[in-house]
């Protein structure tokens, strides 16, 4: 089967499809993207050939990229390789830190443990764009098809060479940490006298956060933070069903707030005192009026199609432009890229955000300091602070559901749903049909409902919001029907 890079890289199971000798491929064809010789004239001279390379927690993970390194040192990249496991958004930063013209992250993120995955960071430390991983791809099947493999060698199970031409280790975390300082009110947070809980849930996030907090003044208490590949037996994904045991410390100990991040950092979840999850949707939106209102940041708004209509609502308020992208942060990096300056902040549903002035991918981690600022700055608990948000803008309750199904015409199905689009949903006038990925239908009163076929497997992602906890469910039934499948 061949290897293809979705929205945020190449995964598959340890040991079935991500095998040390297809890591060896991909670091090959990464290897050979860096080194490619400039695409036109105006690009002559020298080429930078360094990348960083980081990895989580997983089983193997330092194993693969060991091998990734010395594969590529092998090829000619110059590389930096991470003392120990690290967080995605600590090894972006190392991307500009350290110049490099990109990045490797050894990670599956959220997915299940038995799944590991190669992240491709491009030189503006955001997810590879579809342009450049188009172009490793096209190394991967030249080099399949002219024979190239790189050398087995024999300490793929065991340690590299303490010294190996071409490779330097190093620690992303101090560069990384002095980063956050200049993005996170430090003033506020040594003067609120905050209580946090932290879960994460035993990925490369472990330490960041407590860390950070703790020379900050907070008292923090840290769980689920030793090294466990298969991550307790849970998904670290920091979704409410994975987060039982954040919720009961939330419950039991008195804490102001909770925070988790995912396998490795780039998403987060949140609680509140009382234990109650906060998801992403009310993460971002907290972020962004505590930004526009604090701070009197000023700018565009980028959000994935699946996110919450409350950004509209925000963004509509504080007369702030909003995009609104497909799924997958390489679009919302894409619109980064484009306008540097103008965009304030940018994120999906799955928890994934980051703000301007950061590097250009989630960061799980910047997003929870920002929540313990903005506390800081409210000096209330932070389901007051919900509350006010909803008083202010609105309730709406979110639900998905991914329905397995046999193969499918994805673009037919598309097609459909669009040329047979209802007039109305329970009750509620269609005012619009959004093709931007997937089909979207936009209600009459702020509701939603999205039905999205996944890029990479025969999944019917069918997502909804509505203005009631009670018509969530049923929007989402009503996706099932009219898809049909």
């Amino acid at each position: 089967m061949p290897i293809k890079f979705g929205t945020d890289g190449w995964r598959a199971v340890i040991s079935d499809e991500f095998t040390f000798a297809n890591v060896r491929l991909v670091a090959q064809a990464i290897a050979d993207y860096v080194l490619r010789p400039p695409s036109d004239a105006s690009q002559q001279g020298p080429r930078d050939t360094t990348v960083a390379i980081g990895f989580d927690t997983r089983f193997l993970s330092d194993r693969y990229a060991m091998e990734v390194a010395r594969v590529m040192a092998d090829r000619g990249v110059t590389v930096y390789l991470s003392k120990s496991d690290c967080p995605t958004p600590a090894l972006a930063y190392a991307i500009r830190h350290l110049r490099t013209a990109g990045g490797v992250m050894i990670t599956a993120s959220h997915n299940p443990p038995r799944y590991n995955g190669i992240k491709f960071k491009g030189p503006h430390t955001g997810p590879g764009l579809p342009e450049e991983t188009q172009v490793i791809e096209e190394f991967l099947a030249r080099n399949h098809t002219n024979g190239i493999v790189p050398e087995d060698r024999s300490w793929a199970l065991s340690n590299l060479p303490q010294e190996y031409p071409g490779i330097t280790r190093f620690d992303p975390m101090p560069a990384y940490l002095d980063h956050l300082r200049t993005l996170v009110d430090l003033d506020a947070l040594k003067h609120c006298g905050l209580k946090v809980a932290v879960d994460p849930m035993y990925g490369a996030g472990r330490g960041y956060i407590a860390t950070f907090l703790r020379e900050a003044g907070c008292e923090v208490t840290q769980i689920h933070g030793e090294l466990n590949p298969g991550f307790g037996g849970i998904h670290p994904e920091p979704i409410e069903r994975n987060l039982k045991d954040l919720l009961t410390t939330m419950r039991n100990g008195g804490y102001d707030l909770g925070l988790a991040t995912d396998g490795d950092a780039d998403r987060i979840g949140a609680a509140d005192a009382q234990g109650c999850f906060v998801d992403p949707h009310r993460i971002f939106s907290l972020i962004l009026r505590h930004l526009v209102q604090e701070r009197k940041w000023r700018g565009s708004v980028v959000k994935s199609v699946s996110t919450t209509q409350l950004l509209n609502r925000l963004s509509d308020r504080y007369n702030l432009p909003l995009r609104e992208t497909p799924v997958g942060f390489n679009y919302i990096c894409a619109w980064f890229l484009n306008d540097p300056v103008g965009v304030l902040m940018g994120g999906e549903e799955s928890g994934g955000m980051t703000i301007r002035g950061h590097v250009l991918d989630g960061d799980g981690i910047l997003m929870g300091l920002l929540l313990a600022e903005m506390m800081a700055y409210q000096r209330q608990p932070l389901h007051k602070t919900i509350d006010g948000l909803m008083q202010e803008f609105g309730v709406f309750h979110y639900g998905r559901n991914d329905v397995h199904t046999q193969a499918f015409d994805k673009k037919e199905l598309t097609q459909r749903l669009t040329r047979e689009a209802p007039v109305s949903i329970l009750s509620h006038r269609v005012l619009r049909v959004n093709n931007n990925d997937g089909v979207k239908y936009l209600l009459d009163d702020d509701s939603w409902l999205l039905i999205r076929p996944s890029g990479t497997e025969p999944v019917l992602r069918i997502y909804a919001e509505a203005r009631t906890a009670a018509e969530v469910p049923q929007l989402l039934a009503a996706g099932a029907g009219l898809a049909k499948i």
